[in-house]
């Protein structure tokens, strides 16, 4: 049995070395999960799970979480030739959380390195957003703490199609919209920033001033001592924890051949 821990930055990400048969065993599950929470992201180096095995080592870790359309595996490029949906991940080129959208947002996101792109890019960076909030000064926390903003699944778009057609913005329109607290406050007592992409406007407030602060807030929570860039090798696997980080992957041609498997465990906290 191998197992072992190594921390990559001091805020975020911890890198796990293990075998297979290790982390199949569910083992050290508890452990995953309480280092998950803390760190935001766990790497696995060259592991080199199939598809089955990502599948298996997925359930040892909560509750199995399949895509909308059923899918247990889910295929993320921006080739529409592997992934006819792949237009709709061009907003994952800029920070965000998944699942703003729903009640519960997803726990974690597992991501196995299949191919990497031919023409360089496509690494894959994320924020700790638990810390980004913990740093904050205590005047900044008291002046946010009980704000609210609009999430819009469609304010993505612009980041991406600036002038998109009219049945394009409705296409993203019918994805919705929700009202959600800036600052999370987890069952755990621990508190973070719900911002991103999705972030459309902070409730009752200037609009300049929404912006501003919105944009205020994203650029400290993605300064560099909140955050890790992972640059992929074939067969790491890396799991991060969405509910207190944002993640971006770096821009790449949408024809070089990169290609991740994605599986997802099943949110377990309201955002509150």
């Amino acid at each position: 049995m191998v197992f072992s821990t190594r921390d990559l930055t001091p805020r975020i990400a911890t890198e796990i070395n293990s075998d297979k048969a290790t982390l199949l065993s569910g083992e050290y599950a508890g452990k995953l999960r309480e280092l998950l929470e803390q760190r935001g992201v766990l790497v696995f180096p060259k592991i080199m799970f199939n598809d089955e095995e990502q599948v298996a080592f997925t359930n040892t870790l909560g509750n199995f979480a399949p895509e909308m359309a059923g899918e247990i595996i889910y295929k993320v490029t921006l080739d529409t030739k592997a992934n006819k949906l792949a237009d709709y991940l061009k907003g994952s080129l800029y920070w965000h959380i998944d699942g703003t959208m729903n009640d519960v947002p997803i726990l974690a996101s597992l991501l196995s390195m299949k191919t990497l792109p031919s023409t360089g890019g496509g690494d894959t960076e994320f924020a700790n957003t638990y810390a980004a909030y913990d740093d904050l000064p205590e005047e900044e926390k008291a002046q946010i703490d009980a704000l609210r903003v609009m999430h819009s699944a469609w304010n993505t778009l612009y980041y991406y199609d600036p002038e998109p057609s009219i049945e394009t913005l409705r296409g993203m329109m019918r994805i919705g919209d929700r009202e959600l607290p800036l600052v999370w406050k987890h069952r755990s007592g621990r508190k973070s920033l719900v911002i991103g992409a999705t972030a459309r406007h902070v409730v009752d407030m200037d609009f300049k001033k929404s912006a501003e602060l919105l944009v205020q807030l994203r650029d400290w929570a993605t300064k560099p001592q909140f955050v890790y860039r992972h640059v992929w090798s074939v067969g790491d696997l890396v799991i991060w924890d969405n509910t207190g980080t944002m993640h971006r992957a770096t821009p790449y041609d949408p024809k070089s051949g990169r290609m991740l498997h994605r599986t997802k465990l099943a949110g377990e906290e309201a955002f509150a």
